[in-house]
């Protein structure tokens, strides 16, 4: 019974922690102009490498995390309450996938990137009048998520590789084939 509080408490808490750096770096963004609009990169979408790279009995709290955080931060940037719903369930979505293939680091960083490329343009255009093609949208949008769930994720992966081994010392294994290169 302990081992199981224990484990809700710093899944609790790993999530809050998430989800205040997923607000935090957003904000840092929409300060620079790059969190919203046509061609965003939001730093904080390098965080949905986390499903990728957390002990297994972490992943729900992590996928929690990004999705509140993601709530948070299009609320604390005044976006419209389509965006805020919408964008959430793309990071949702991405977060999930990623997880999914988190197998493999080296292409878990995609579903975050297909996902906020389909569903973002669609709120571009329909909530805030957006007059450029949903085609091109696709590519814009896409073309920020590479940037930041891509590259950035991927530098933040490796980056966590060591820190990671420190907070779950009793047996962390991560379960990407990279892990071992």
């Amino acid at each position: 019974m302990l081992e199981k509080q224990k484990l809700w408490t710093r899944g609790i808490t790993m999530a809050a922690a998430i989800a205040a750096v997923y607000v935090i770096l957003t904000y840092v963004c929409n300060l620079f102009g790059l969190a919203s609009g046509v061609i965003q990169v939001r730093f904080s979408e390098a965080l949905t490498i986390l499903p990728a790279i957390l002990p297994a009995p972490f992943v729900p709290f992590s996928v929690a995390g990004l999705t509140i955080g993601c709530a948070l931060a299009n609320t604390l940037t005044f976006c419209a309450p389509w965006d805020i719903l919408f964008g959430s369930i793309a990071t949702l979505i991405g977060a999930l996938g990623t997880w999914l293939l988190r197998k493999n680091l080296y292409i878990a960083w995609i579903p975050p990137v297909l996902s906020n490329a389909i569903i973002v343009p669609f709120i571009l255009i329909y909530v805030y009048g957006a007059t450029d093609a949903y085609w091109y949208l696709v590519l814009t949008v896409g073309a920020g998520e590479v940037i930041s769930c891509g590259v950035l994720g991927l530098i933040f992966a490796k980056a966590m590789k060591k820190p990671l081994r420190l907070l779950f010392p009793d047996g962390y294994e991560s379960e990407t084939k990279s892990e071992s290169e």
